[in-house]
């Protein structure tokens, strides 16, 4: 068995595994970070002309803050609900528009934010 073929089996396992142990919170961190890797991952898509595989992890980072977004519950969340929602709308528009370009630091803008949004939700003890 190729040695990537074998590694890429075990982070599906092991990503398996920590989402059937993960609590809500973790769940929301594991998006976040899948959503970081995408991105990184879609920067150097673009840095190397894969245009194929920019635009699908474009459009994976795209589903993934759209999970977040669904997640946001605004009866309890009140008006952070309401920022966040608006920030995660903000930077979809920013990665359609970096598909579209190729812009890098459209990614890098959303990256930042991302970053930002998930060191908050890390502080907080759950």
């Amino acid at each position: 068995m190729n040695a990537m073929v074998a590694l890429r089996q075990y982070q599906t396992v092991n990503t398996q595994t920590q989402l059937t142990d993960a609590d809500p919170h973790r769940l929301i961190q594991m998006l976040m970070e899948g959503g970081l890797s995408r991105l990184a991952q879609a920067k150097g898509a673009i840095q190397y002309g894969q245009v194929a595989v920019k635009g699908e992890l474009i459009g994976k980072a795209i589903g993934i803050i759209g999970g977040l977004r669904d997640g946001l519950n605004f009866d309890q969340g009140g008006e952070i609900a309401l920022n966040l929602d608006r920030l995660y709308e903000y930077m979809v528009s920013c990665l359609v528009k970096a598909n579209r370009t190729n812009d890098v630091a459209l990614i890098d803008e959303v990256a930042d934010l991302l970053r930002i949004v998930k060191s908050g939700w890390d502080a907080i003890s759950h």
